[in-house]
């Protein structure tokens, strides 16, 4: 079984050959002269809920090595995990902190920092209750543009729309403020369907900016796998409008559909999921991007092991010269 998954893996990876990545581990300095900027959005950046917040801390440093200061990490703010994880202080970087200071003096309470973990990268936290007021106005908004309701009783969906549209304020007015640099490419990746608001509503906007989104596990998938379906023997049969209205999140099914939909470029980490996907979101994904291992620790892990026999050896060779000459 671990045989197929990494020749799956490595059938993926064939779609980078010939790109040559170390060149562009350069600290972000290549990233600084092409104006390449990279927006991270997540649910969980600095906010640990489930899985994909080790995903997220796994992924930054090699990140951070490419884009430099240009790699942006955006999420919720949550005041227990910001005051154990999160250094908060002001952006160096001009089109950053003139984007924060615009959404402050409409009222919203953004947040600038750098998150404690290896890499150090940029956060930028948005205080959902400062947006709250907002709701039923972006709601209307929201389903103007994608014709997806949101209903009153669903407060994660609810929230999920307001970080959405603090994400999608801040991409816009962040793109106003690099109009006058002669080069701009910027890359908006959004995680899951709690992130997908903004992605749907920069691509109804017509951004000037790609958007990526993934999916981890496909949120319908989950529910039908958690209900003892027979799930990948029935999976080209479901009922999708059925099945996502029985569970009551045909809303939330919608927005991740639409967010796989409207992304330039959508991927999921395997290829299991990427059939899932297939089948569940009527999108096949462009692209696997498998979680992967950092294999250094590993190495560093293994060397210190081998270093403590050899010092366990010494130590009974001592004994045994010690007592029995």
């Amino acid at each position: 079984m671990a045989l197929a998954r990494i020749k799956r893996a490595a059938k993926s990876l064939k779609t980078f050959e010939g790109i040559q990545f170390e060149t562009y581990l350069d600290e972000g300095d290549k990233a600084e002269r092409l104006g390449k900027w990279l927006l991270e959005v997540s649910w969980e950046v600095a906010n640990k809920v489930g899985g994909i917040h080790q995903v997220i801390k796994s992924k930054v440093p090699i990140t951070k090595k490419e884009y430099g200061p240009n790699y942006l990490l955006l999420g919720p703010y949550n005041e227990s995990f910001v005051k154990q994880e999160v250094e908060i202080r002001e952006s160096s970087l001009r089109p950053v902190r003139e984007t924060v200071q615009s959404m402050q003096s409409h009222g919203i309470n953004v947040i600038q920092g750098y998150w404690l973990i290896e890499g150090y990268p940029q956060v930028i936290l948005f205080d959902i209750g400062s947006a709250a007021h907002r709701l039923d106005e972006w709601k209307g908004d929201f389903f103007e543009y994608s014709r997806i309701g949101i209903p009153y009783h669903d407060k994660e969906a609810n929230d999920a729309l307001i970080f959405g549209f603090c994400v999608f304020w801040f991409i816009g007015t962040f793109i106003e403020q690099l109009k006058h640099d002669e080069l701009r490419y910027v890359t908006a990746h959004f995680h899951e369907w709690l992130s997908g608001v903004g992605l749907v509503m920069a691509r109804m906007r017509g951004y000037d900016c790609a958007l990526v989104f993934t999916t981890h596990a496909t949120l319908l998938g989950r529910y039908l796998c958690a209900g003892s379906t027979d799930f990948y023997n029935r999976l080209s049969s479901f009922n999708l409008d059925m099945e996502a209205g029985n569970r009551q999140i045909y809303h939330r099914y919608c927005l991740e559909r639409a967010a796989a939909s409207c992304a330039h470029v959508f991927t999921t980490v395997s290829k299991i999921t990427g059939i899932e996907a297939e089948h569940l979101l009527h999108k096949r994904p462009d692209v696997l991007t498998p979680n992967g291992l950092n294999v250094k620790e590993f190495a560093a892990l293994h060397e210190f092991q081998n270093l403590h026999a050899q010092n366990k050896e010494k130590l009974h060779a001592f004994v045994r010269g010690h007592f029995y000459g």
